[in-house]
């Protein structure tokens, strides 16, 4: 099997833990302060829905949803090692009791080597850290903070409710414990091109960013960006465009990130566009190629500080 040219998530687990570990999607029942308590409407390109799966809301169990899917991933993938990632909405959005009880759900099972917890970089303090960190003695954990794009004027334009200097603040705390930090960020954005994407790839990696996950933005229904894309405001990029987005955005990053996603994960109910999201095979297969066309690979053209 060929090398491929940047640093898998996969690759990463499997050189920690010798063996396959495979991530479970968790979903506590959490909301979204940029919704809730600030009321600032949430992102542009979020429904009413957000992040979140709504399994919770449904009445199944955090307990059963790890259960239920430890057995699927052990029955199709034969894993014996999993990641728990708390993933719907912002996981860090209640008090610290609260979140003790949630997090705890996975105390009972040994199979869970890791923790991963989604959230925004305006959602964490030093007490949840504290919490967080206690876990770490016994599995991997690691925080992932949704930036989105290293520009403020773009943070603005997207109606994200946190600057830059927000998410440094939260890199640089949840550093002085030694987690592991994933920042999320989305190539595509209105007003962004190929000057903006290689300024966040540098930026996030001049930080104390261990991972990244490369997201595409796509137009969903019931939300702002669904309105500039019916008005013809706002154009999503190509398959091809957007390949050379992140084959470049990769070769900007430090040597030794871990790359842990490299496009979204639309649900076909909800994507408006663009409907070539929905293939992740071509879409990764295209990212591939523009990589070897452009000749480059992870951290060649990163900027040393």
């Amino acid at each position: 099997m060929p090398t491929l040219p940047y640093r898998t998530l996969s690759s990463y687990l499997r050189g920690t833990f010798g063996q396959r570990v495979q991530k479970i999607t968790l979903d506590a029942g959490l909301s979204c302060p940029h919704r809730d308590t600030d009321k600032r409407g949430g992102c542009i390109y979020c429904n009413a829905k957000g992040s979140g799966t709504g399994v919770f809301a449904s009445g199944i169990t955090l307990r059963e949803q790890i259960e239920t899917q430890m057995t699927f991933m052990a029955r199709r993938y034969h894993a014996r090692a999993f990641i728990a990632y708390f993933q719907s909405y912002s996981n860090t959005y209640a008090d610290v009791p609260t979140l003790k009880s949630i997090y705890d759900e996975i105390l009972p099972y040994p199979e869970i080597v890791g923790l991963a917890i989604g959230t925004r970089p305006d959602c964490i303090d030093e007490d949840k850290l504290a919490l967080i960190n206690s876990y770490a003695p016994e599995r991997l954990v690691w925080m992932e903070y949704g930036l989105q794009s290293a520009s403020d004027a773009t943070l603005a334009r997207i109606n994200r409710g946190h600057d830059l200097q927000t998410f440094v603040d939260a890199v640089d705390l949840t550093a002085h414990y030694g987690l592991r930090i994933c920042a999320h960020v989305i190539l595509g954005l209105p007003g962004e091109g190929m000057e903006q994407y290689i300024s966040t790839a540098e930026r996030i990696s001049a930080l104390g960013v261990t991972d990244v996950k490369i997201h595409l933005l796509y137009v969903i229904k019931d939300t702002p960006l669904e309105d500039l894309y019916r008005k013809g405001l706002y154009t999503p990029l190509s398959m091809d465009e957007y390949a050379e987005a992140v084959a470049r955005f990769i070769a900007h990053l430090r040597e030794d990130m871990v790359v842990q996603r490299i496009t979204g994960d639309p649900h076909a109910d909800e994507l408006v566009a663009p409907l070539w999201a929905l293939d992740k095979a071509q879409t990764r297969n295209a990212i591939l190629a523009a990589m070897e066309h452009l000749n480059l690979r992870q951290g060649m053209l990163h900027s040393l500080p």
